[in-house]
């Protein structure tokens, strides 16, 4: 599954709380007539560019996605201040799926097999094809 996402790719997330405002605001309103506190909007359905891939651990960091609250201490030196910051921690591999850039939509990926010649040798090179998806508008096939 790493293998299918690499550093840079937009990734958009699958799985988790929704981010939806509408369905959001409804379940808090039926929340609020039991007694119980509202939802907090999660990450579900938002997009971004991957900043890292952690392989062995089978996760990912996304730009502007799982956002945590760090309290920081400050440093001797006069490069860091402390304070509180925002910084994205790494999610789930299987919370994510690639987009693809043109149509903004989430794809399915496959892997085709490629013989390219690089000096004076040729290789065998797997590249990241789309799969299914002809019903969503997504040409089958395409490089991603």
């Amino acid at each position: 599954m790493a293998a299918k996402i690499r550093k840079g790719d937009l990734v958009e997330v699958v799985r988790g709380r929704t981010s939806d405002e509408k369905a959001l605001a409804k379940r808090n309103e039926r929340r609020a007539a039991e007694g119980l506190e509202p939802l907090k909007p999660g990450d579900k359905g938002k997009q971004g560019r991957v900043i890292k891939v952690f392989p062995a651990e089978q996760k990912v960091l996304v730009e502007g996605v799982n956002l945590k609250t760090r309290h920081v201490r400050q440093g001797q030196t006069q490069g860091s201040a402390g304070g509180i910051e925002t910084v994205e921690a790494p999610i789930s591999l299987s919370k994510v799926a690639l987009v693809d850039p043109d149509t903004k939509k989430r794809v399915r990926v496959g892997f085709r097999e490629d013989t390219v010649e690089r000096d004076g040798r040729t290789r065998t090179v797997r590249v990241r094809v789309t799969r299914g998806g002809a019903k969503r508008g997504i040409e089958q096939g395409k490089e991603i």
